[in-house]
């Protein structure tokens, strides 16, 4: 609820550039996921902790298709299509970390914002450099009860 809740954060979409369309909300709803996962996976049983997180979301955005009307034939194709644009997402992102600064950016430019809007784009990897420093300083168990807050997007985007 927590991940959901902060994509659908309208700053998002009006201060920095993240188009208000549901790909655009699917884009930052996978930033987030991505985000949590990562720091998921590196407490004692995050493993299982990371997985089931992302099974849930698997069967909400099963459940979300099936409310919006999509055909039970459709529904295996457009999961198909979610699972993949979230692992290629994931591998650049996570790629990104590891190179210079501006990879971070220039992924989220091409994956979130459409391959437009640089400037705004370094406001996200800022906003999301935030996210993932408050997520290392959260303990396990305040991972496990959900004890911590994502940053306020405006906050990073000011900083930026």
């Amino acid at each position: 609820g927590m991940i959901v809740t902060q994509a659908r954060e309208p700053l998002f979409y009006r201060d920095l550039g993240v188009p208000d369309t549901v790909n655009g909300r699917f884009d930052l709803l996978l930033m987030h996921l991505w985000m949590v996962l990562r720091r998921l996976k590196s407490v004692d049983g995050g493993a299982e902790l990371s997985q089931a997180l992302f099974d849930h979301f698997c069967i909400d955005m099963d459940d979300n298709l099936r409310e919006m009307g999509v055909g039970d034939l459709t529904v295996p194709k457009r999961m198909q299509a979610f699972g993949e644009a979230f692992y290629g997402r994931t591998a650049a992102y996570d790629l990104a970390l590891t190179d210079r600064d501006e990879a971070l950016a220039e992924s989220f430019c091409k994956n979130i914002l459409n391959g437009q809007n640089i400037e705004k784009a370094h406001e996200l990897a800022a906003y999301a450099r935030e996210a993932m420093a408050g997520l290392a300083r959260a303990d396990r168990a305040a991972l496990i009860q959900g004890a911590w807050r994502f940053p306020a997007p405006q906050a990073a985007g000011s900083a930026a």
